[in-house]
């Protein structure tokens, strides 16, 4: 029988994966981002022992990354006393590889300028997740995920072609 934190560390490994993109999506600062990925797994630590259902997981990780990113953003710098979090096996740098990366660099650009939930659906929307999925995540309504899509691709195409028009 696994103890919690083996349990814990296998589905960090396994998911690492969405908390680097919800990161890199509201962070453009290394520094920042790194930050913010040890604060989710924090907020998932402490609140993975009351996970009920393991077969929404993903989107309980999506909804634990994207609320805790969207409070650091807002949040005062304060020190908080904070429990040991178990050790994150195997992190591959997914930030340098985008950063080298043009068009995506350009695109997360972009995606910086979305307001904090539009940042959030569109992360969701380029995962492929169904609006349904993106509604129960987010805490919207489907036909609302369909017109906040709609309007972020519109300022993207926007933010991108002054981007690339700029360089």
């Amino acid at each position: 029988m696994k103890s919690g934190k083996e349990e814990f560390l296998e589905v960090l490994s396994k998911y690492q994966g969405i908390v680097y993109k919800v990161s890199l999506v509201y962070f453009k600062n290394k520094s920042d981002r790194e930050d913010n990925f040890q604060e989710i797994i924090y907020q998932l630590w402490k609140s993975f022992p009351s996970i009920k259902n393991q077969d929404s997981i993903g989107s309980w990780i999506y909804a634990v990354s994207i609320n805790t990113s969207i409070s650091r953003v807002k949040k005062v710098s304060r020190i908080e006393y904070r429990e040991a979090v178990p050790e994150i096996p195997d992190r591959s740098d997914l930030f340098d590889h985008i950063s080298k990366n043009e068009s995506l660099q350009l695109l997360l650009n972009a995606i910086h300028n979305l307001e904090d939930v539009d940042k959030s659906i569109m992360l969701l929307y380029l995962e492929e997740k169904s609006y349904d999925e993106i509604a129960d995540i987010i805490g919207i309504s489907k036909s609302n995920v369909g017109v906040r899509i709609n309007r972020a691709k519109e300022t993207l195409k926007q933010n991108v072609r002054i981007q690339s028009h700029g360089k």
